[in-house]
C-alpha cells in the first residue's frame, strides 16, 4: 500500500486528477484513524467530531496543490502539521465564543503525556510548540509528528529521516522543556 500511496500522491503532484481519486480511499482510512485517535482524548461536550476533523484536514491537505508530495511518509507528517492547526484553531473559537474565557482543557493519553498537568490547554501548547520551534525545529517536528500524528517513534523517524534513538531522545527532551513552558505560562 506505501507504494500505491507514494505512487499516487506523485502521479496527483504532476497534474493527474485521477490519481487523487484513487489516492483518497487509501489515506482517508488513516486520517480518519489519527482524527479518531484526537477526539477520544477531547473533554465531554466538545464540539468538533472526528469525522469533522478528517474532513477539514483532508480539504486543507488537498488544497495544497503547490506541494511536490515525495512519498507516504511526507504526506501523513503534513497531515499532522494541519491536523493540530484544525484543532488549535477550533479551540481558539471556542475560546473566542466564551468571551475570553479559559476554554476546556484537551486531554493527552499518559503515553503522551506532555505536561504535568493531564490536560494542558491546546493553545497553550501550540504556543509553546512555536516558541520550541524556533529554538529546534527538529524536536518540535517530533512533537507534531507523535502527538498530532499520532506516528510510532519508527514512523516518525522514517519522515525525519534520522535514527530511532534520535526520535526517543528528541521527544524526551522536548517533553521536558515543554512541561516547564506550560508550567511557567500557568
Amino acid at each position: 500500500m506505501e507504494a500505491d500511496v507514494t505512487g499516487l500522491l506523485r502521479a496527483w503532484s504532476g497534474g493527474d486528477s485521477e490519481a487523487l481519486n484513487a489516492l483518497t480511499p487509501l489515506v482517508y482510512e488513516e486520517l480518519h484513524r489519527r482524527a479518531h485517535w484526537h477526539m477520544r482524548r477531547e473533554n465531554p461536550g466538545h464540539t468538533l467530531q472526528t469525522t469533522a476533523l478528517v474532513n477539514e484536514a483532508y480539504l486543507r491537505l488537498v488544497d495544497m496543490r503547490q506541494v511536490s508530495w515525495r512519498d507516504r511518509a511526507h504526506f501523513f507528517a503534513l497531515a499532522s502539521r494541519v491536523i493540530r492547526h484544525v484543532l488549535v484553531d477550533a479551540a481558539r473559537s471556542r475560546r473566542s465564543l466564551k468571551r475570553g474565557a479559559d476554554a476546556a482543557p484537551e486531554a493527552i493519553n499518559g503515553e503522551l503525556l506532555i505536561s504535568a498537568n493531564p490536560l494542558p490547554d491546546i493553545i497553550a501548547l501550540d504556543d509553546a510548540l512555536r516558541a520550541l520551534s524556533a529554538i529546534d525545529a527538529r524536536k518540535n517536528q517530533v512533537v507534531e509528528l507523535r502527538f498530532f500524528g499520532g506516528l510510532t517513534v519508527e514512523e516518525t523517524a522514517e519522515v525525519l529521516g534520522v535514527s530511532a534513538e534520535t526520535v526517543k531522545r528528541d521527544w524526551k527532551l522536548a517533553k521536558a522543556w515543554l512541561r516547564r513552558e506550560l508550567r511557567r505560562g500557568s
